[in-house]
Formats: C-alpha cells, structure tokens, sequence
C-alpha cells in the first residue's frame, strides 16, 4: 500500500512537470462557447509539429539504428501505460494490413495486458518487474528494439522495459513529452517532445498524445521504407485481405507500372496476388518464378530487384 509520504513524493514529481502543469488563462475554459473551446484546441494541437521538427535528428538516428536490427530479423516492440501503451498497440497493429509484416514482428506492450485497452488496470504502470516479465515472455533478445513511451517520462512500466532491455543488450528508445526524463536518460536513444501544458490539467492524451502518434507513424513507416516494403510512396507489400484492399492491390500495379487491366490481372494472378511480385513481372519482364527469385536476392527491395531483372 502507498504511504502518504510516497504520495506527497509523487505529486512534488508531478508539479515538475511540464505536461501537468496549470494554466490560469484556462481556468474558466468551461464557460466559453463551444466553437471557441474548439478553436482554443486547434491552436494548441498546431503547435505539435513544431516541436515534433525539433527532435527529427534524433528521430532520424533511432530510425535507422531500428532498421539495422531489423533487417537482420529483430523485431520492434514498444512498451507502455494507459493511453501511451494504447497508441503503441495500435501502431503495431496496424503493420500487418500496411505492409504484410508477420504480426510478430511489431508488437505492442501495454501494462496490464490486452484488458487495459479498454479498461483501467490499476497499478499496473507502476511496476517496472510487470515490464521485465512481459518482455521475458515474449524472448526479448539483442537483436530487438525496445520502445518506451511515456508522456511524463517517468512511468515505470516504460522506464523499466527501456532498463531491462538495455541490460539484454537489445537497441531502446526513450519516447516521452518532458524534458530531463528518466526514460530518455535510460534509453540510447531519448526522443522528447515537450508540446507544453495540457488544455485540461493533465490530460496527457491530448497534446501529448498526438505528439507520440506523430512519431510512432514515423517509426513504422519510415522502418518500413527503409526495409523495402514501399515502391516510392506505393504500399506495394500491401495484403488483400478483403474487397477494399484487392481493389487498392490492382491500382497500386496500375499506379506503378501504367499497364492494361488485363496485363494487371494476369501478372497478379502468376503472383498468386503478390503486388511487389506482379510489378515486377510487368516492368521487368521476366516469369512469376524468376520475379520471386530476384526479390528474395534483394531481401524484398523492388528497386533492387528491377535494376538486377534489366541488367540480367
């Protein structure tokens, strides 16, 4: 049980941080209108590219240490609680229908299991043992990357999964909205977003939130960029797994290779409805075989694989 001076402790942290802080002007937001609440919000969510843009070196550099690993067969897993923890399951989430990666591969931790998605698992974020244990059933290894995220940078679900693979030996990133945090100094790499005080005192799913979203998207897509699973801005590793997404698997061939309805139709068909594979059929001539043989030579990279099939 929490004492009384653990939690004098706790908020003394708290009302040093920038994302808890108060603001005044705010204090009777409530008796405004509602178009002018909406307007007070919309210039404060406009502000979070600005200071998404300042840690874009950093960002950069996590990137590309995140892909090394990757390519060699490590896998991206963040780590997190309550609405960070949730932003980092549904970024993992989304990589499988995006770009076909095997749902292994990038996965999301939040603390208190899959149930805190949608409920409050209490006391769950404040333990860094629950996060070494979730990390440990999944056989975290050196070759993976760790994510923590965390608004206030000091959760210690987050901070403890950074620690805990850091000893392991695996890459770690800190990703949180305060500047100094723990998370950041535990990790390689720290990424810190400081989008300021909350519209709400507190309410860290607001600016804070967008700001872990903004990167996060780039974690994921610019990873898979680098990893080959894009032909410039097309979703050519794209899974047709439903009508809405065979029909984007045929534009997509039609986008980058120009060819008729029919040539498409048959090149995905040879495929066996790979889109990287049918493309390649149509501009680089070559048999739904040799297509195949030519993406494995280049780990997936269309480019790669097009440049080999016309110089062959």
């Amino acid at each position: 049980m929490t004492s009384t001076a653990d939690h004098a402790h706790l908020r003394a942290q708290l009302d040093t941080l920038t994302t808890e802080a108060f603001r005044p002007e705010l204090a009777e937001i409530d008796r405004r209108s509602t178009l002018e609440i909406a307007r007070t919000m919309n210039d404060e969510d406009a502000r979070v590219p600005g200071a998404v843009a300042t840690q874009l070196p950093r960002i950069a550099a996590a990137i590309d240490a995140l892909t090394a690993r990757m390519a060699e067969g490590g896998r991206l897993i963040y780590a997190g609680a309550g609405t960070a923890g949730r932003l980092g399951v549904l970024d993992a989430s989304e990589c499988p229908p995006t770009f076909n990666t095997d749902p292994s591969e990038v996965l999301g931790l939040i603390a208190g299991g899959p149930s805190a998605m949608v409920t409050a698992v209490e006391g769950a974020e404040d333990s860094k043992a629950l996060a070494a244990a979730d990390l440990t059933a999944l056989g975290l290894t050196e070759r993976d990357t760790v994510v923590g995220i965390s608004a206030s940078g000091r959760t210690p679900y987050a901070v403890g999964a950074v620690e805990h693979a850091r000893r392991i030996g695996a890459l770690t990133v800190g990703l949180s909205c305060n500047a100094g945090s723990a998370l950041a100094a535990a990790a390689e790499h720290g990424i810190e977003i400081v989008v300021g005080p909350e519209l709400l005192t507190g309410s860290t799913r607001l600016k804070a939130g967008t700001a872990q979203k903004l990167v996060l998207n780039m974690f994921s897509t610019i990873t898979m960029i680098r990893l080959g699973k894009t032909y410039g801005n097309l979703m050519v590793d794209v899974r047709a797994s439903n009508d809405k997404l065979q029909a984007r698997s045929r534009r997509i061939v039609a986008l980058a290779t120009g060819a008729s309805d029919a040539e498409i139709e048959t090149a995905l068909a040879a495929a066996d409805g790979e889109v990287k594979n049918a493309i390649l059929i149509v501009l680089g001539e070559v048999d739904a075989p040799s297509a195949a043989r030519l993406l494995d030579a280049s780990r997936g990279h269309l480019r790669e694989a097009l440049e080999a099939a016309r110089t062959a």
